[in-house]
C-alpha cells in the first residue's frame, strides 16, 4: 500500500497556504518556503505590489537563474529541470489564484 502525500503549512507574504508533498518531503518545502519568502520580500520591497505579481516576478527571476546556472553547468538535463519548473510554476499559479484542483488521494 503506497502512503498518502504528507501537508505542510507555510506562509508567503502574510497569507497562509496548506501544501501536498511526497512523505519525508515536508522539511525541503518548508525550506523552499522560506527561500521563497525571503525572495518575494525583497521583491515587496522593490515595489512590486500583489501577491501573483510577486509570486510570478520571483518565479520567472528562478526560473531565469536555475536555466543559467544549467547553461554554465553544460547540464544536459536541463530541460528537464526546466520542465519540472514549468509543471512548479504551473501549480504554484492555480495555488495563488484559487483554481488548484482538490488535493488527490
Amino acid at each position: 500500500m503506497n502512503a498518502g502525500p504528507d501537508s505542510v503549512r507555510v506562509r508567503l507574504l502574510d497569507r497562509e497556504f496548506q501544501i501536498a508533498c511526497p512523505p519525508g518531503e515536508g522539511s525541503g518545502v518548508l525550506r523552499a518556503a522560506g527561500f521563497l519568502e525571503a525572495r518575494m520580500q525583497e521583491a515587496r520591497r522593490e515595489g512590486l505590489v500583489g501577491l501573483d505579481r510577486i509570486a510570478v516576478a520571483v518565479a520567472l527571476n528562478l526560473a531565469h537563474e536555475h536555466i543559467e546556472l544549467q547553461e554554465r553547468a553544460g547540464g544536459a538535463d536541463g530541460g528537464i529541470a526546466l520542465e519540472r519548473l514549468r509543471a512548479l510554476n504551473h501549480r504554484l499559479t492555480l495555488r495563488l489564484t484559487g483554481e488548484e484542483p482538490a488535493a488527490r488521494r
